[in-house]
This record gives C-alpha cells, structure tokens and sequence, in this order.
C-alpha cells in the first residue's frame, strides 16, 4: 500500500479541495499519512496570492524531496496555474496539477506511475466547467466547510485569483444540497458555505437561483444547526438579502464583509467597486436587521500610493464600523498584477508601523465586542476541553463566532445555552 501524504497553504478552499484529494487516494487504497512522515507520494496544494505565497510553495515542496528523495512530489493548485512553466524547471516537483485538475489526481498518478506525461494545468482565461469535488468526511467533528462556487471576475488590481482561479462558476445546487446531507448524517451540525467569490455564487448559473435561494434550500436539511457564509461582497447586502437571511434560524448572525481600505482613494487604486460610504450603509443594514451581528472585514495597509493621510482616514472608518474582528496585511507584491507595476511603494518599515497600529485597534475592538456580550444568553457549540485558571471547561463558538468557555457536562459537538458572566484574559467569553 503507498503511502501519501499532504500540506495546504492558502484559504479554505484549498483546505477543502485537499480534504477532497485524500479522499480519493484513501479509496484508491493509498494510506494517508502526517506530511511530517516518511511517504511514497507528497501532494502540496499551493498558494500564490502573494509572492511570499509562491515562495513558501516552493519551501514545502522542497521538504517533501527532501524528506524521501525517490517519493513523488506533486504541486498542485495556484501557484502551479500562475507559473506553470517555472514549476516545471524545479527539480523538486515530479507531477503538476492545476486547478481544475484536481479531481483527477488518482488517473494522473496512475499515469505517472505507468511512465507517461502526466502534466496537468488548464488555460483558465478561457471558460470552464465547476471542477466537482466532494467530501463525505471530514477532520473537525461539528463543522464542515462545503465549497460551493470558484473563481473571480472582479480583477482588484492587487489580486492574482482570476488569472490563478478562472472566472466563476457554481456548483449545482443538487451536488451541494446532497453534501451537506451526507455531511449532516455524519453528525456535523455546522456547516459554512465558501467559495472563491461567495456572492456571484449562481450568476452563471442563470436566473433561477443565487447565493440566498440556495441557503433557502440548505435551511431545512434535519440535523444541521448552524449555517456559517463566508468572505461576502458588499454589494450582495440590501434590505431585502438581510431581511431573507433574518428569517432563517441557522444562519449565522456573522458577516464577513471584504473592506481592504476606508479611503475613497485607496479603494479606486485597488479597483475595488464601492466606496467607504456605501459600505458603512451595508453595515448599518446588518446592524438594523440583526441588532448586535458580528462584522468581520481584512484590510490591507501600505498599498502602492497610501499616503500617511489616507491611512488616518482608512483607520478613522474602521473605528467608525466599529468591527469584531478585523485581519490585517501588509501589501505584499504580487507580480503579474497592476498593483506591481505601481508607483509610490510604500516602503516595509511604514507597512509595519501602520499594520502595529491597525492590530493595536482591532485587540481593542475585539474585546469591546465580547464584552458586550456579557449578561447575554447565548448558543454555544462545543468542540473542546480547556482548562481556565484552575477549572475545565467546554469551549466552543456561538453563532457571532465569538469563542467561549462554558462550564457544562456536555460533549463537543452539542449545543447547549449558557449565561455570559464575563472575560477570560479579554479573548474568550465565560459562561455558566
């Protein structure tokens, strides 16, 4: 029996899609084994967001030949599609698979195995087909990630994913609906629905159906508690889309809605199709409609041009939304975008200064946002047991995303509803 073994850098997608490829090696009869471990087949499912994305790609594809020489060592996804012939001059990497390819791992291995060319990267400028890949199991015992549309039209000039990922496309609402099912059975009670651009999910598709039916469709399936969204534009938010969603139970009172920057100025660079005005007015529908939701957002700081004005009126906005949680980068050149080809780069040292600033900020919004959970009555789905101070207790999230710590007989994986007394070290909620 071979044995194989993976690693995943990037986003949920790609955490999903790895999931996907183990599961076809374990039911060709491979064993799949820690990617510390010696292994007879190494598959790395690359990123190449950023530059630093491909060069860690190229770092743990260079561990796997190292770890066993005469293992096959195959780069897969992103990186592979943005620079496939880069990939193919290192002497680390036996096969390449790009995105759309992935569901055919086993017949490529086979191939290669067999001494044939088994290269396998797609022009994905040109339209495609949604690459159907499915699990049936996965590693977390409450909440599973169900991939459900891939690739981007939106061209920001800083982002690399539509030439990487392709234009979008959705998959059919029957192959997720039967999923999440399986998924369900398998005693998962969370689900989060994730894509490469989550709102145009259907718009390919034709007018039947867009991201709000197909939640409509999910919604009933028994013993699913919990519907999660992932990244979302701010476009998709209207009163209509909030007002829908509130009438749904499970859905998740957490929005994680793309910012990047609060300057008018900064945004038109990236090329990004609204302005900090129309955005705050997406979070004031969610805050009418839902009362106390969670709003989480990623801003990117140093872009090509900021001017130290503009990063005080993108730090500003974010005090004015007032966010959970916010994740912050420094602008990472990627080659092959416009932002690349920029003037006015900003230099390392004022992107970490004004990055210490912004993570400064968002520790003290977080923690104001659980505290104003705290006499609340909330829902917590426990995953795990933690000792706090001298006691254990369950820890789990409620449906904010807001990690808390419950003392309860309960097991992971049940719901139970517990009284917020207060803050542990500011960072995890404690309820009775």
């Amino acid at each position: 029996m071979r044995k194989a073994a993976f690693h995943t850098l990037g986003c949920k997608v790609n955490s999903y899609e790895t999931e996907a490829m183990q599961e076809m090696l374990q039911k060709a009869g491979y064993e799949i084994v820690p990617f510390e471990e010696a292994a007879d087949v190494y598959v790395v499912n690359t990123c190449s967001v950023t530059n630093i994305a491909d060069r860690k790609s190229r770092q743990m594809l260079h561990r796997a030949k190292k770890r066993n020489p005469q293992a096959v060592v195959v780069a897969a996804g992103c990186y592979v599609q943005e620079a496939p012939e880069e990939v193919k001059k290192d002497e680390a990497v036996d096969l390449i698979i790009g995105n759309n390819r992935k569901k055919d791992l086993v017949s490529l291995l086979e191939e290669y195995f067999a001494g044939q060319e088994a290269d396998a990267v797609v022009d994905l400028v040109k339209p495609c087909e949604y690459e159907e890949l499915t699990i049936h199991t996965v590693a977390e015992r409450t909440r599973a990630y169900v991939k459900i549309q891939d690739g981007c039209n939106q061209f920001c000039s800083y982002c690399i994913i539509p030439y990487t990922r392709g234009r979008i496309r959705s998959r059919q609402p029957e192959d997720v609906l039967e999923e999440v099912k399986r998924l369900a059975a398998s005693g998962r009670k969370e689900i989060v629905l994730t894509g490469i651009h989550l709102s145009s999910y259907g718009v390919d598709l034709g007018e039947e159906i867009r991201l709000l039916d197909l939640i409509r469709m999910i919604h009933p399936i028994e013993g699913i508690e919990r519907i999660r969204l992932g990244s979302l534009e701010p476009g998709i938010i209207t009163e209509d889309f909030a007002y829908n969603l509130k009438q749904m139970d499970k859905v998740c009172p957490h929005f994680h809605l793309s910012l990047q920057s609060g300057c008018k100025e900064t945004l038109k660079r990236m090329n990004r199709k609204y302005t900090p005005e129309e955005y705050y007015e997406k979070c004031e529908i969610l805050r009418r409609v839902y009362g106390n939701p969670a709003i989480t957002t990623d801003v990117i700081v140093g872009f090509p041009g900021e001017t130290e004005e503009e990063f005080q009126t993108t730090k500003a906005f974010l005090e004015k939304v007032h966010f959970f949680e916010m994740h912050i980068f420094k602008y990472s050149r990627r080659r092959g975008t416009k932002a690349d080809r920029m003037d006015n780069q900003i230099p390392e040292q004022v992107k970490g200064v004004r990055s210490d600033e912004l993570l400064a900020l968002e520790k003290q919004m977080s923690e104001e946002y659980r505290q104003s959970l705290v006499g609340r009555t909330v829902q917590v789905l426990l995953e795990e047991e933690i000792e706090i101070g001298s006691e254990k207790r369950m820890v789990g999230h409620t449906p904010e995303y807001v990690r808390c710590a419950v003392k309860t007989q309960k097991e992971a994986n049940e719901i139970v509803t517990a009284v917020c007394s207060g803050l542990y070290h500011g960072e995890v909620l404690l309820a009775e």
